[in-house]
């Protein structure tokens, strides 16, 4: 029973690993068609996020039956407690990349970020995807240290998203409200989607070892 049980468990965490890495190239996609007014990759971007959707509810589905039918011990369910929550992330992240496109979408064939602050936008998208290919990779390496420096990493990020607001309230900003709103919040799509792909390889811990994560 013991070895069924993780052998269903290490298939989840490999399908979980696959979608984390398949949402940082979905965040790769909207950011493409964000700041190069690609109309039909944001149309992929939104349609493949509602796909990457169902995954995950599929993947909470399993954890589910995995609590119901397989967790004998309370080391079990606390790892198939951790799969849930990492599925939760992942799902949140799924729908920050559809946001970004549907930004895209919606103001195509203008790109929404001014040039003033676009190559600092742009560096926050390339950073958060990264965060999410190296916590797939956490997740298939099991890692347990992972979410340390995947935090430190995101710390870029905070940064960058600082010094957009230190530009958008300058005085000599000159592109007006619109804009600002646009680049704050993506920005804001940024952070948190760098901050779940913080929060599943922290997740990591509980996954490949039975402790509990760091608070």
């Amino acid at each position: 029973m013991q070895e069924t049980f993780r052998a269903e468990l290490d298939s989840l965490t490999g399908d979980l690993a696959r979608i984390v890495r398949l949402a940082g190239q979905m965040m790769t996609n909207a950011s493409t068609a964000l700041y190069q007014g690609d109309l039909q990759l944001a149309e992929m971007v939104i349609s493949g996020a509602d796909e990457m959707k169902d995954l995950c509810d599929e993947t909470d589905r399993r954890c589910f039956n995995l609590l119901v039918l397989r967790a004998t011990v309370v080391t079990d369910l606390r790892v198939v407690v951790a799969a849930m929550h990492a599925g939760r992330d992942l799902k949140r992240m799924c729908n920050l990349t559809q946001h970004i496109a549907m930004i895209a979408r919606l103001k195509h064939p203008a790109v929404p970020i001014p040039a003033g602050v676009r190559l600092v936008s742009a560096r926050m998208g390339v950073l958060a995807a990264k965060l999410a290919q190296d916590a797939a990779a956490a997740i298939e390496s099991g890692d347990p240290m992972s979410g340390d420096r995947l935090a430190q990493a995101d710390d870029q990020v905070d940064a960058l998203r600082r010094r957009i607001f230190r530009i958008l309230f300058s005085e000599h900003w000159p592109h007006g409200v619109e804009p600002a709103v646009d680049t704050a919040l993506i920005g804001r799509y940024y952070e948190r989607f760098a901050d779940h792909a913080v929060a599943i390889a922290r997740r990591v811990s509980l996954l490949v070892t039975d402790l509990p994560p760091e608070p």
